[in-house]
C-alpha cells in the first residue's frame, strides 16, 4: 500500500498507461505531477519514479533515454528510509534492474550494443535483490530476452 499522495498520482498515470493503454493521458499526468514536484528539484523519490514511468510513455527512443537516465541519476539520491516511508515495497537495491534494463533496452535500439551490454552487465548484477515475485520475475525475463537481443550471432 503505497501512502504518499505523489506515489499514489504517479501510479494512476501507470494505470492509464498499462492497464487502460492511454499512453497519451499518462503522458499528460505525469507532466503535470513533474511541474508540481519541481521537475530534476524534486523528491529523489518522485523524481525516479515519475521519470521511470515517463520514460515508458515517450514516442522518441532519445526522449525515452532521456527519462531513464533522470530516474537512474535520483535513484543515486535514494536512501531505503525514504522509500519504505513512502509504502514502495522495494529496497533502492531492487529499483537498479528495472532502471539499467531500461537504458540497456534504450541503447540497444539507438545502435550502440557497447552501452547497452553494459547497462545490462549492472542489471544482472543487482538481480539479486528482487523477490521471487510478479515484478521480480517481469524484470528477470526482460533481463533474459536482452542477453538473447545481445547475444553475438
Amino acid at each position: 500500500m503505497v501512502s504518499d499522495p505523489t506515489m499514489a498520482r504517479i501510479g494512476e498515470g501507470v494505470q492509464l498507461h498499462h492497464g487502460q493503454g492511454r499512453r497519451e493521458a499518462a503522458r499528460r499526468v505525469f507532466a503535470e505531477i513533474w511541474a508540481e514536484i519541481g521537475g530534476e528539484q524534486g523528491d529523489p523519490l518522485h523524481v525516479c519514479v515519475l521519470a521511470h514511468s515517463m520514460a515508458d510513455v515517450q514516442d522518441d527512443v532519445h526522449d525515452e533515454l532521456t527519462w531513464d537516465q533522470r530516474a537512474l541519476a535520483a535513484a543515486h539520491l535514494l536512501t531505503d528510509d525514504r522509500v519504505a516511508e513512502a509504502g514502495v515495497p522495494l529496497s533502492v537495491a531492487g529499483l537498479y534492474p528495472s532502471l539499467h534494463l531500461n537504458l540497456a533496452e534504450c541503447y540497444l535500439r539507438l545502435g550502440d550494443s557497447r552501452r547497452a551490454r553494459e547497462h545490462l552487465q549492472q542489471a544482472q548484477a543487482g538481480i539479486g535483490a528482487l523477490g521471487d515475485d510478479e515484478y521480480g520475475r517481469l524484470i528477470r525475463s526482460g533481463l533474459e530476452r536482452l542477453t538473447q537481443q545481445l547475444a553475438p550471432q
